[in-house]
């Protein structure tokens, strides 16, 4: 029994976190929340962590009855999903000034409020490739003999991996400013810049996947 729930926990997150990739968003998130206050973006990181989780939840176990339902292929949520990439990456690949500016630990200022879904949430953290992961693998699901108890227990090691997705997010997100602190102001924006660029051609790659999918005969 214990092994139905560790495979399907390492099936979850080894097959997510590269996707995901937390630790390399982390510097995108800074700069996105660079007008916001030290406890304003630690409350966003929460957030942004349990909004992936029920996205990445909502996509493994309910994802593929409902692109069935409305007659969508994942090739379609590829390009689809990869032009909302490719938009976002270009917006934050053109923004202007220092992204790198952001207020210290309680420093109390007023700031502009942030959506915690998007972009935070989507596309930045949790995009097309890792919602069409999780559809994948939940339409995958392991034989376990028609069990009951075996199917709860590939479940709650698949919801154990989510969770463990959601909280790597979180402590990434929730400590952003000492992940890049090493960087310095300049060396910050530089990988902001080339993060965005990269995430602009993840974007076009995506949507090149899905139109590859679909033309194939």
């Amino acid at each position: 029994m214990s092994n139905l729930i560790i495979n399907a926990f390492f099936l979850i997150y080894a097959g997510l976190f590269p996707i995901v990739n937390p630790v390399g968003s982390a510097p995108i998130f800074l700069g996105l929340t660079q007008q916001s206050t030290g406890a304003e973006r630690h409350g966003l990181a929460a957030r942004v962590a349990i909004n992936g989780f029920l996205l990445l939840l909502g996509s493994l176990f309910v994802g593929s009855y409902l692109l069935e339902f409305f007659g969508i292929t994942i090739p379609v949520v590829r390009i689809g999903g990869g032009f909302v990439v490719v938009a976002f990456g270009w917006k934050l690949l053109n923004e202007p000034g220092a992204l790198t500016e952001h207020h210290p630990e309680g420093d109390g200022q007023a700031s502009e409020p942030i959506d915690s879904f998007y972009p935070l949430t989507m596309p930045l953290t949790i995009g097309p490739g890792s919602i069409s992961t999780a559809i994948t693998l939940g339409s995958q699901r392991p034989e376990v003999s028609g069990d009951v108890l075996n199917l709860a227990l590939v479940g709650a090691g698949a919801v154990a991996g989510l969770i463990a997705i959601a909280t790597t997010i979180y402590f990434c997100y929730r400590f952003a400013d000492r992940i890049v602190s090493a960087l310095g102001a300049s060396g910050t924006n530089v990988f902001i810049r080339l993060s965005a660029f990269i995430m602009l051609c993840i974007g076009i790659q995506i949507v090149w996947n899905g139109y590859s999918a679909l033309s194939r005969p």
